[in-house]
């Protein structure tokens, strides 16, 4: 799992700093962040932090769900790899059913927990064929708060691996402890 995962990243390294597109002064800017080695270490709170803000925005209704995921990554310092993959979860297979999901769930929370949406959202209705009538503003309370939900799922599920198998998910220590510490001696 290890040496495909380094096999993966190798690749996503190379068709970054392509030659053709190495030497264009937005290519630099844009994914200098990028080649920070930290980011692409697998350890389990990096992980545990990519794979949850990849979760969040892979239930989120957008084009390109893997760009915001991966820029945050960055500035979170989070596993970009990971937060990337899990933007996956929704594909044309799962799409159907997840947003099916949403609009259930806000609608739920809508009637029983009774939370207020804006007026503008409430009116706007949209009908699917064969699926009934949806609400705008149950649908939007319910992404936002699946994808809350299965981002928090994200940290124990990956602390469960971490702590089944040890060896594929190491805890790493802080860059600036080992320092001191090499510093000392």
């Amino acid at each position: 799992m290890k040496v495909q995962y380094l096999r993966m990243v190798r690749r996503a390294f190379r068709a970054l700093r392509h030659r053709r597109l190495r030497n264009l002064p937005w290519w630099q800017k844009v994914t200098k962040p990028l080649f920070d080695r930290s980011l692409w270490v697998p350890c389990r709170d990096s992980v545990a932090n990519g794979l949850a803000i990849g979760l969040f925005f892979s239930m989120m209704l957008m084009p390109f769900q893997m760009i915001p995921a991966s820029i945050i990554a960055m500035r979170a310092k989070a596993n970009v790899p990971f937060a990337i993959a899990a933007c996956w979860l929704t594909n044309p297979i799962t799409t159907a059913p997840i947003l099916y999901a949403q609009f259930k769930l806000g609608e739920w929370m809508r009637e029983t927990l009774g939370v207020p949406m804006p007026d503008f959202l409430e009116g706007v209705q949209f009908t699917v064929p064969q699926a009934g009538n949806f609400n705008a503003a149950s649908y939007i309370l319910g992404m936002f708060t699946l994808g809350v939900l299965v981002a928090l799922f994200a940290y124990p599920l990956v602390h469960l691996f971490a702590a089944i198998l040890p060896q594929h998910l190491p805890v790493r220590k802080p860059r600036i402890k080992l320092f001191k510490k090499m510093s000392k001696s």
